[in-house]
């Protein structure tokens, strides 16, 4: 066996170098590495098992840093140290109205489609469930129609069907009653 600082303890098997242990004054076989420095992280000491202990409890990283370039080698740290940018900003980040190329049209056909969907929800659901239809009909709407024309329709038509604006008329009456129960409907209809 041959030390790399030239002391040679013995032939076992043929030349086989081992590499000293870097403490001052030891013998011992080195087989852990530790770096020299914080700058110099790919340059080594090499320690037998108990001197590398002893340099790892004396060892910091941060030693000399302020707590400002603490800060930023963390920083830099939890990102692999690659460049980064903040998303939905100024700066080339990713917003919500970003545009795009879509070479393939996969992102706008599924657009297109869900679109669709929603346009075909709005005319089919009043056909489909006979209440939500006869209760359309009961407030003069053809179609579809939004919470907000439904409010202003049924205000309208309770100023004008109210016993107080019609004398007490019992027609009336009887039409307001139908036109609350189809609010009703329509309201739970559309917020649901």
């Amino acid at each position: 066996m041959r030390y790399t600082n030239g002391q040679q303890l013995g032939d076992f098997d043929g030349e086989t170098e081992v590499t000293l242990c870097d403490h001052p004054g030891c013998t011992a076989p080195a087989i852990h590495r530790a770096p020299k420095a914080r700058n110099r992280l790919n340059d080594y000491y090499w320690f037998c098992l108990d001197h590398i202990r002893e340099y790892n409890r004396s060892w910091n990283y941060c030693a000399g840093m302020s707590d400002t370039q603490v800060e930023t080698e963390i920083r830099n740290d939890t990102v692999w140290r690659r460049p980064s940018w903040p998303l939905g900003g100024q700066g080339g980040g990713f917003s919500g109205n970003a545009r795009f190329r879509d070479d393939l049209g996969v992102f706008e056909a599924a657009a297109s489609m869900n679109a669709r969907e929603e346009q075909e929800k709005r005319t089919e659901r009043p056909k489909q469930d006979g209440q939500v239809g006869n209760a359309l009909r009961i407030m003069n709407f053809d179609g579809p129609v939004t919470l907000t024309e439904l409010k202003s329709r049924y205000k309208e038509l309770v100023k004008r069907l109210h016993p107080d604006a019609n004398g007490g008329d019992r027609a009336a009456e009887e039409k307001l009653k139908d036109i609350n129960q189809a609010y009703a409907t329509l309201k739970k209809f559309l917020v649901a």
